[in-house]
This record gives structure tokens, C-alpha cells and sequence, in this order.
């Protein structure tokens, strides 16, 4: 079946938010549309109608799933073969599991695309629950070699497709002059507990009695927030850190083009779009060694590898990279060849072939 006569459901949030897997599906359906295939979307975070719904908590839930629900059922006997963006947790539940269930009434292959960082923990508990809805995957994808790990000490086959990233949009910027000699870090994660953001808090306070010029810049929102700032002040750093909320893909470009690295502190990683983001970016890495990054990058190779919840060893990284210029340039220039095998003419005929493989097979050919 070629692209031109392939039909393709794909399910899966959508921006506002800009988080990574909505950022991910958007950007797939356009990358798709342009190959010639039939995309037709479900989002799972639909606005709420009517719209005051969103500020009834016991009701709001049921408001979103039902239309999901009748959203899903109508697009598997639409489309030859459904592409579900896939989370742990509740997201798991809610979203990914009833798609399986009525794809499978329709006769519909569906192709599960895991992205959840947190799925080994998740599995740990859940997957008595998660497996009977599993199974009656076509094919199970993932994007990193590290939940291909996850999922086959569960026995369940996977193949690794990677993330894409928009080199059209993230790409290498001329730095503008900067007057000052300040070294300026940057952290494009949500402000979340397990994004290790106070850890790196923590290390910019054991960085600045030693380079009291270091400023670090923060894009995102979150739950944190306030808690974060606090810790800054709490720290007497709160003159170096900027929290710049949240922004748009053409903003993140314009930070990192004004940042000298960029700092991924996190506890819990999959295959963190904001690093290969930076590294198409050409901005040196600096992260934790957690769940699939150490897929993605080689410690002094592409990036600077550190343990998780670990300040110092954070500082030591941002020193040593802050005073060796070479050591910069060899990150950056290691980590635009790296990034390559992330854009679209790598991963376009890996997603074809996968569409390709399934079309046509019995549910559950994946178990």
C-alpha cells in the first residue's frame, strides 16, 4: 500500500500544551499530510464543550471521554490502520487502552507508539492491567533502544523508531554579540518534581562563588513554579535565574541561540525531545545519565553524562565545560552529526514501513 492510498488515524494530544509527545503528534501529522497520506486526528485533550465543563472537576472527565470514545469508534472504521500516541499512568487508562478495545471490534490494526519515561516503574505495578489491552496491538513502537529494554523484560516484542526532530526549525543560530562575559545555562522542562530542576538550583549555588557571572534561564511551566522561585531566593541566587514561562518552538530556538548549554536535570528520561532539540540547536549538553539519554548521547563525545539529584557532580559539569572552549566546540560539533539520524528523511520510511507491515493483519500480531 503506497502513501498516496493509505488512510491513517492518529490519536494523540495536541498543542496548547507544547509538551513533547503533543509537539510529537503535531508534528508527525504535518510531516505525514506531506508524503500524500490521509491523516485524520483524534486529540485526547479535546477542549471541553461546553467550555465552562473545564471548571467542574467531577464532571469533566466524563465530558472529555465520551466524545473521545465515540471519536475513536467512528475513526477505526474510517481509516486503515491507527497510529496511538501512548503514555503510562492514567493517560494509559483512559486514552490509550479503550482505542484497542473498539479498534479491535472494528477490525482495526492499531499501532501502540509508547513514550512514557516512567514506564518501567509504571509496569512494575500495572502490567497485569496494561498487558490485555497490549496485546491486541498490530505492532508496539517505541522510540529509544532503553523501552525496547523496558518492554522486553515483559516479553513484549518492540521496534525503535526514533523521535523526530524539526531540523527546519531547530537548527544552528548565530549567537549574537554578547558585551558581557556571562555564561548563560538554559532548562527547557516543565516545573515538575521529577524534571530534577531544584537540583540544578542547587548547582548554579555551588557554581557562582567560583564564576559569579553563570546565569541560568528556565522555559516552562508547572506545579513548581513557586516553589522553585522560592528555592532561588532561599539560595541568595535568585539574581541569576531567569523563569522565562513558557514558550513557543521558535522562542526555545531563540534561548538556545542565546545560551552558551543547556542543562537537562532530570530523574526520570525516555527520549527527551529538549536534548536532541539543543543538539540540532548546536548548544552543548549538559544531562543525567536516567532512562534513555544515555541512548541518545556519549558522555564527552555529544554531551556531559552526570548521576541524577546530584548538585555537585551538576557544577562540576558546568565548570568544566565553561572552561574549556574546545570541549564546546567538539560537544556541538559531534552532536549536529549525531542529530541527523532524528529528522524526517531518517525516520520518514521507518514510519511508511511500519504503516506498511501492519495493514491488513489480525489484531494482536504484537504479542
Amino acid at each position: 500500500m503506497t502513501g498516496a492510498t493509505l488512510h491513517l488515524g492518529l490519536v494523540g494530544p495536541i498543542p496548547p500544551p507544547n509538551g513533547g509527545m503533543a509537539m510529537q503528534t503535531e508534528q508527525l501529522a504535518g510531516l505525514l499530510r506531506a508524503e500524500g497520506l490521509g491523516v485524520t486526528q483524534v486529540a485526547t485533550n479535546a477542549p471541553y464543550r461546553p467550555a465552562f465543563v473545564e471548571l467542574l472537576p467531577g464532571l469533566r472527565a466524563l465530558f472529555r471521554l465520551l466524545p473521545y470514545l465515540l471519536a475513536v469508534w467512528r475513526l477505526a472504521g474510517r481509516v486503515d490502520v491507527i497510529h496511538l500516541m501512548a503514555n503510562s499512568g492514567w493517560s494509559w487508562q483512559l486514552f490509550a487502552a479503550p482505542v484497542l478495545w473498539l479498534a479491535a471490534l472494528r477490525r482495526c490494526p492499531v499501532i501502540v507508539n509508547y513514550r512514557g519515561g516512567e514506564a518501567s516503574e509504571y509496569f512494575r505495578h500495572s502490567w497485569r492491567r496494561v498487558y490485555p489491552s497490549l496485546k491486541k496491538a498490530a505492532l508496539v513502537v517505541v522510540p529509544s533502544g532503553y523501552l525496547q529494554a523496558v518492554f522486553a523484560d515483559y516479553g513484549q516484542r518492540t521496534r525503535v523508531i526514533p523521535n523526530i526532530v524539526d531540523q527546519g526549525v531547530f537548527q544552528p543560530v548565530a549567537r549574537p554579540a554578547n558585551s558581557t562575559e556571562e555564561f548563560t545555562l538554559v532548562i527547557t522542562r516543565n516545573l515538575e518534581p521529577i524534571y530534577g530542576i531544584d537540583a540544578a538550583l542547587r548547582a548554579l549555588a555551588a557554581v557562582l562563588p567560583e564564576a559569579p557571572d553563570t546565569r541560568l534561564r528556565i522555559a516552562g511551566s508547572g506545579p513548581q513554579e513557586s516553589e522553585l522561585k522560592a528555592l532561588a531566593g532561599q539560595l541568595g541566587i535568585a539574581a541569576a535565574v531567569r523563569f522565562e514561562g513558557r514558550l513557543d518552538r521558535v522562542g526555545i530556538v531563540k534561548l538556545y541561540a542565546q545560551s552558551d548549554a543547556m542543562l537537562n536535570p532530570t530523574t526520570v528520561d525516555n527520549m527527551p525531545n529538549s536534548v536532541i532539540e539543543a543538539l540540532a540547536c548546536g548548544l552543548p549538553v549538559i544531562s543525567t545519565e536516567v532512562g534513555g539519554v544515555p541512548f541518545i548521547v556519549q558522555h564527552e563525545h555529544t554531551a556531559l553524562l552526570v548521576p541524577a539529584n546530584d548538585p555537585a557532580a551538576i557544577a562540576a559539569a558546568i565548570l568544566c565545560l565553561r572552561g574549556d572552549a574546545q570541549l564546546r566546540q567538539q560537544l556541538r560539533a559531534n552532536g549536529l552529526d549525531e542529530v541527523t539520524q532524528y529528522g524526517w528523511p531518517a525516520v520518514r520510511q521507518q514510519w511508511l514501513d511500519a504503516y506498511a507491515d501492519v495493514v491488513g493483519k489480525p489484531q494482536g500480531a504484537a504479542a
